[in-house]
């Protein structure tokens, strides 16, 4: 098993909120992939959509307060974007190369994951199995990234690294968790 800590840093241009911390952990054993981010901080000031009843698969989570995280397979243009909402709804979408050819991935109908809001803290874990999309034996590279709208409507974007000029999440320079 291969498991990484990570921080992520808030793009240079978007409003920064100081106050907030992103962190987390993931690994691949075999072909189950877990992720946690834990999100610290003034959380007062963060819109962060209630719990549902009926978590289900949505469009443009990242619209608002998103946990992500882009997966591509190494020497292949092909990723997935797998965007998970602090309310329980999540979406994958497959791409053939840089935002091209962006599809719904109808190869899983649902993708439970545990959300636990506190005070001063969310954290958010996901265990996914990834045989529907990848082979155990490919090497996969991850790029881990958060979208935060505070409660004004301002949003910022956070990630391991920003390769661009503006945020870009698609890079596939900065997937660069190795697993």
């Amino acid at each position: 098993m291969n498991k990484q800590t990570f921080s992520l840093q808030p793009f240079p241009s978007t409003e920064s909120f100081p106050n907030l911390k992103i962190t987390g952990n993931i690994s691949r054993n075999a072909n189950q992939l877990a992720i946690c981010y834990n999100l610290g901080g003034d959380l007062k000031k963060i819109a962060i959509a209630l719990p549902s009843n009926a978590p289900s698969r949505k469009h443009e989570l990242w619209e608002d307060t998103c946990f992500e995280f882009f997966l591509g397979i190494k020497d292949s243009q092909r990723y997935w974007e797998f965007n998970l909402s602090p309310a329980g709804h999540w979406n994958i979408y497959r791409f053939d190369g840089y935002r091209q050819g962006m599809q719904e991935e109808t190869a899983f109908e649902k993708l439970p994951f545990n959300v636990q809001n506190k005070a001063d803290s969310l954290a958010l874990a996901l265990d996914v199995d990834l045989d529907k999309i990848v082979s155990a034996e490919q090497a996969i590279k991850i790029g881990i990234t958060t979208v935060i709208k505070n409660i004004d409507g301002n949003v910022s974007y956070w990630a391991l690294t920003h390769r661009g000029e503006k945020a870009d999440f698609h890079l596939r320079d900065s997937f660069i968790v190795k697993l």
